[in-house]
């Protein structure tokens, strides 16, 4: 059996909804999983914006998804209609973000349309199937705290957007007791970040708990990355980002450990 971080503990910082998949990946390679939820998953504070937008969904042509939690909420929402994504008007085509979101989207009998060949948005827009000139594009995305890079590109490209508060990510009221046990303790090899999100919350639950002497808790912990924009927000909150996982998802994130785990300091 191949188990690379075998005596190794692992910090997962994901949504308390997300940390299943995140725990049995890293579990798979040996490591010790610490739990550390650094996003609570909620309702936007309206839901009128996303409501009106699906009422008129045959006046767009993409729906453009850049997480599960946006599949979920716009499902949900459709169904209160009697409807659903796998039911959308003839000709409203879906992009999405990513592979655990072309997965959700799957799961529901809704496959994406177009799923660009690197899990950022960056990549979704480079290499987008059709000319924005004209199309009018549904974006539904986190309240607060994400990147409007897709809204404000698609609308320079001559795009009729559409961006709507589809979920909210909220920080949680404080860290689990063994995650504050293994912190204190400075047992952690590695902490994971899955967005930018998560590191700012982390940082705020880390000095709620441990005051201004909260980085001496990580000064022996590598910090990996998901991707660009979380590498950014470590950078800026943390000081440093030790690896960035490639691909940008959870498996590129357990490889990005491994290799970072391995090799000296």
């Amino acid at each position: 059996m191949n188990t690379p971080l075998a005596g190794r503990t692992i910090a997962v910082t994901r949504a308390e909804q997300q940390l299943g998949e995140a725990r049995r990946l890293f579990a798979a390679t040996g490591a010790a999983v610490i739990d550390l939820p650094a996003l609570v998953i909620t309702p936007p504070d309206h839901w009128g914006p996303l409501d009106d937008a699906l009422a008129e969904l045959d006046t767009f042509h993409w729906i453009v998804l850049s997480s599960a939690n946006g599949v979920e909420a716009v499902e949900q929402r459709l169904a209160r209609r009697g409807s659903g994504l796998a039911r959308r008007p003839a000709g409203l085509r879906l992009a999405a973000v990513g592979r655990k979101t072309a997965r959700c989207l799957e799961e529901i009998g809704a496959p994406a349309d177009f799923v660009p060949p690197a899990f950022v948005a960056d990549s979704l827009i480079e290499h987008f199937p059709v000319s924005g000139w004209g199309q009018r594009l549904l974006l539904p995305r986190v309240q607060s705290g994400g990147r409007t890079v897709l809204a404000e590109a698609f609308g320079e490209a001559g795009a009729r957007v559409v961006e709507v508060a589809a979920y909210e990510t909220r920080c949680p009221d404080g860290l689990p007791s063994d995650a504050l046990a293994a912190l204190s303790q400075e047992r952690l090899d590695a902490l994971t970040f899955s967005s930018a999100k998560t590191v700012s919350h982390t940082v705020q639950l880390l000095a709620q708990a441990f005051g201004d002497d909260w980085p001496t808790c990580l000064a022996h912990t590598r910090v990996v990355s998901i991707g660009p924009q979380t590498s950014a927000r470590c950078r800026e909150l943390l000081g440093r980002v030790d690896a960035e996982a490639s691909p940008h998802d959870l498996e590129g994130l357990v490889a990005a450990c491994v290799a970072v785990l391995r090799a000296p300091r």
